[in-house]
């Protein structure tokens, strides 16, 4: 499912970050799996893990779908690192920390400036570029 908004009643409405500020939670614990840029990529254990910053369009075959340049809405970042990073140890990050990181790569993939600051406000009137590559599905759910 891709999340277009998120319930975020549950984070404190003063809850931000930076891409300054989440440099160093990508180095702290992003940077061990996915490179020290998010470019590179890398391995945690057997299984390689996937690049987090690609300007590029995303092409099929020619280009790594990332965070940037594959996934549809802003949200769907601070969701999933809030739900599943680090990998090693989920759900451990401060919200502060998961809008800093956040902020961090999308500024890395050519997003958002520097000193943008990501909110609860400000991340969903983020526009990823692929964002229109997706088209609903219209068959029904089954279980």
């Amino acid at each position: 499912m891709i999340l277009k908004t998120l319930d975020f009643s549950l984070i404190s409405e003063f809850s931000v970050g930076t891409a300054v500020e989440g440099k160093g939670v990508h180095t702290k614990t992003c940077a061990k799996c996915h490179g020290p840029t998010g470019k590179e990529g890398g391995k945690t254990g057997n299984r390689p893990t996937p690049p987090l910053v690609d300007t590029r369009p995303f092409k099929v075959g020619l280009t790594n779908a990332t965070v940037g340049n594959y996934w549809s809405y802003s949200t769907t970042i601070w969701d999933y690192i809030h739900r599943a990073m680090p990998f090693d140890h989920p759900g451990t990050l401060s919200d502060d920390e998961i809008y800093a990181v956040t902020a961090y790569l999308l500024y890395a993939n050519g997003l958002i400036g520097e000193r943008d600051v990501v909110d609860a406000h400000s991340l969903p009137k983020v526009r990823m570029p692929n964002r229109d590559a997706f088209v609903p599905d219209p068959r029904p759910d089954v279980p």
